[in-house]
Formats: structure tokens, C-alpha cells, sequence
């Protein structure tokens, strides 16, 4: 299947290229989280399915680049690093911090002419869900930020407890976690992609009504899926979620191909 996607961009990442693949898996990472998260979900998609995981600024091989602390911003920093990849059907999944970067990059998309094959919100409470947060945690001093990352369980513990690598890695965790609190929905066209929302069953930042508040994002029609764990759970349930994911995936090409 020829295609005339770019070769390299600092923005995403391809760990096991799919030349052949039916459709494009495109990943977003959590606050302080790094394209390398996804690199088992790669692995147990392809070659069916090529997965991109984009790689923010500010972190890793990135990490002398300025971080980008909005929201919108990532959206817009995206959508011109993604539109040559959407040659063929393309899902996008965002996990917490990530589902609010994919829903933007998504609706930037749709305004573009492109519509994703699917939009899949991972632990994160639909964009009309607020909670007051009189304590934000980029607002916080650096021992209370790691105590969130240690009570989360998301940041890998070799970065935890080496001082020099947190000492590295604390600007960018910073800088997402305010992109994340200060983010405000804008009401506007719902997405014509339809929304599947996953969510742990003890995840204390979603509740599964939170989550299905997301059907009110969408016209093209809207699934819950529930998944034992915390916030983390795709770490935790990495076979499940990528069966879920290829089988959802599956589905809705069966469905355009009708």
C-alpha cells in the first residue's frame, strides 16, 4: 500500500512501521507522559494496525525544546504533523491529559476535511465534566507534584527515584499538568467521528458517568467500555485494551467498507 507519509518528525513516533496495516492507531500520552508509554500497544497491534505515538516537547530526546502548556496549543501544533498520516482510516487515542489533546486534534481534523475513524477517550471525564480543584497541582512545589505522581502510579519509578532524572523531567510534568488544568471546553460542533470512552473501574479523576457524558460530543455514536484498575488501567490491562481496541477498530471498518 503506497503512502507519502514523512520519513521522521520530531512529533511522532512509529516503533514497529505497518506498511500494509488496514488503518493508523494515532496515541497522545498522558500529563508527564512520553510516546514510549504506547510502545507495548504497538507491539501487540501491528502489522494489522500501524500505531503513532506522539512525543511532546520538553522531554526525552526533546527535552531542550520549550514545552507547550495548553491544551489547544498541542491541538494546534498537531493537526499539520498528523493530516499526512490520515491516508488511510485513522483512530486517534488519548489517555487523561491525552483524550483532551485528541478531542482538539480531532475537531481540528474535522475542520480540515478529515475525519477520524474513530476518537477513543481514555481515563478522562468528558470536556463539559468540570471539577473545582481549589488545590491544582502546577500550582504545587516539587515534593507535593511527585507525591501525585507516586499516588497515581503512572511515572515510572526509575524516574521517581532518581533525583537527577525527576530534576529533568519535573518542567515538562509541570507544564502538562497546567495544559491540563487550565484547559476550558469551548461549546461548539459536536464530532461527526463517533466516541468510545475507556475507563478504569477504581479510577478515582473518572467516573463512569463522567465518562459517558462524552456522548454529548459527538453525532457519529458513542460506546462505554469499563476496564478493572485505576487511572493507569492501560498499563495494567495492556492485552485487554489492545484486544478491545482491534476489535472496536475492526468493527468500524466492517462498517464503512458495507
Amino acid at each position: 500500500m503506497a503512502s507519502n507519509v514523512p520519513e521522521s518528525s520530531p512529533w511522532i513516533r512509529r516503533y514497529n512501521p505497518a506498511a500494509d496495516a488496514r488503518a493508523r492507531l494515532l496515541c497522545l500520552p498522558h500529563a508527564g507522559g512520553s510516546a514510549s508509554f504506547y510502545l507495548p500497544l504497538s507491539r501487540a497491534l501491528g502489522p494489522d494496525i500501524d500505531v503513532l505515538t506522539v512525543q511532546y516537547p520538553g522531554r526525552q530526546d526533546r527535552r531542550h525544546e520549550p514545552c507547550v502548556d495548553s491544551i489547544t496549543g498541542l491541538a494546534d501544533a498537531l493537526v499539520g504533523e498528523v493530516l499526512p498520516w490520515a491516508d488511510r482510516p485513522l483512530a486517534i487515542f488519548g489517555h487523561s491529559m491525552g483524550a483532551m489533546v485528541g478531542f482538539e486534534l480531532a475537531l481540528r481534523l474535522e475542520r480540515r476535511g478529515t475525519q477520524p475513524l474513530v476518537f477513543f477517550a481514555s481515563g478522562r471525564r468528558a470536556p463539559s465534566r468540570r471539577r473545582e480543584d481549589g488545590d491544582p497541582v502546577h500550582l504545587r512545589d516539587d515534593q507535593r507534584v511527585i507525591a501525585e505522581l507516586r499516588a497515581l502510579s503512572g511515572t515510572d519509578a526509575r524516574v521517581l527515584d532518581d533525583e537527577e532524572l525527576l530534576r529533568m523531567a519535573l518542567p515538562a510534568i509541570r507544564s502538562d499538568y497546567r495544559a491540563a488544568e487550565t484547559y476550558r471546553y469551548v461549546p461548539g460542533p459536536r464530532l461527526a467521528a463517533p466516541i468510545h470512552a475507556h475507563v478504569g473501574t477504581e479510577d478515582s479523576k473518572v467516573t463512569p458517568d463522567e465518562a459517558r457524558a462524552w456522548a454529548d460530543h459527538t453525532s457519529g455514536g458513542f460506546d462505554l467500555h469499563t476496564h478493572p484498575g485505576g487511572h493507569f488501567f492501560p498499563a495494567e490491562q495492556m492485552p485487554r485494551i489492545a484486544t478491545s481496541l482491534a476489535g472496536e477498530i475492526s468493527g468500524l471498518l466492517l462498517q464503512k467498507s458495507v
